[in-house]
């Protein structure tokens, strides 16, 4: 299958990170490699590295970026090692970051991945097949407590409690293997007319564990400070989201480096030495037009947010 991703708001995303044509630049979360084509297209003496965790999406970003030789380099590894891996190159800062955190049409689409409740495949959800954790593995080995607080916490759905009850009932008679059946047992425990007007019954439990499957929350939240401080001056660092728990991690990451001041408000004068890293761009997060929405309806959810690194880089 070919590795289809809609480059969810490209022009916004180059407009924001302001490309230098002889900058350095990362693309965290390569994908089908569409953001990265634009960037690598807007560089003359600059360099690209896009790294990505799916063997899937290495090589189809591979081919799609080959035409610019040496100007791109394509790394296979989770985003959360992005700044040691470019060290390691002997990068000593980049210009410009790009995270599109959303999960792939790609992934989404190739029914044996496991990633979608509308096809009916073994349970896997694995990003980086590498791992050993597999959503079948959480299903069937995690205690009724730690499933009603994924679902509750990542998935934010209001049945946790019965669905976690529903599953490990289920689990007692026989392992659950596919995702159709996770569906039948996820829909039993909803109510017929909460399931009649609130979308598909399994859509917010299967994020939940696609969510804890590749620790997608925990890499977020430890990589921010890390990329923000990788950044040159006046560097911006980009990231679209797609649901309110990650949205939530990057506004508080931005904010906290913008202004990290830890002293009583009302304090004269600053005394806890925390010095401001750079700047919010987006107040408020940039979302599709209403043309991208009809084009890519997966979209809907997106917001972009950037922070700018201080000219003095301190």
């Amino acid at each position: 299958m070919e590795f289809n991703h809609y480059s969810v708001m490209l022009e916004e995303v180059i407009e924001n990170l302001k490309i230098k044509p002889d900058g350095t630049y990362l693309d965290g979360t390569l994908g089908g490699g569409g953001h990265s084509f634009k960037i690598a297209g807007s560089l003359a003496n600059g360099h690209l590295y896009g790294i990505d965790q799916d063997e899937a999406a290495i090589t189809a970003a591979g081919e799609r970026l080959s035409g610019f030789g040496d100007k791109v380099t394509v790394i296979r590894a989770n985003y959360r090692d992005a700044v040691s891996v470019l060290k390691d190159k002997g990068v000593t800062g980049v210009d410009g970051i790009l995270l599109d955190l959303g999960v792939s049409s790609y992934q989404l689409d190739t029914e044996e991945r496991g990633f979608s409740y509308k096809a009916d495949s073994s349970l896997d959800m694995r990003m980086d097949r590498r791992q050993r954790l597999t959503a079948r593995e959480i299903v069937n080995t995690y205690s009724q407590e730690d499933l009603k607080r994924i679902i509750r916490d990542y998935g934010e759905d209001n049945f946790a409690a019965n669905i976690a009850k529903h599953i490990v009932e289920a689990r007692a008679v026989k392992p659950i293997e596919t995702t159709f059946e996770l569906n039948d047992i996820i829909k039993a425990a909803i109510p017929m007319k909460i399931r009649a007007t609130g979308g598909h019954p399994s859509k917010r439990t299967f994020q939940a564990i696609r969510i804890e499957c590749n620790h997608e929350l925990e890499v977020l939240r430890d990589s921010l400070d890390e990329m923000i401080d990788f950044l040159n001056p006046g560097g911006r660092i980009a990231i679209i989201t797609f649901h309110s728990l990650e949205d939530r991690i990057v506004k508080n990451a931005f904010k906290k480096n913008e202004d990290p001041c830890t002293c009583p408000k009302n304090f004269p004068v600053c005394v806890c030495g925390k010095v401001s890293k750079g700047k919010v761009i987006t107040k408020k997060p940039i979302v599709p037009s209403e043309e991208e929405l009809n084009i890519n309806s997966r979209s809907k959810s997106a917001k972009l947010r950037v922070f700018e690194r201080a000219n003095d880089r301190n």
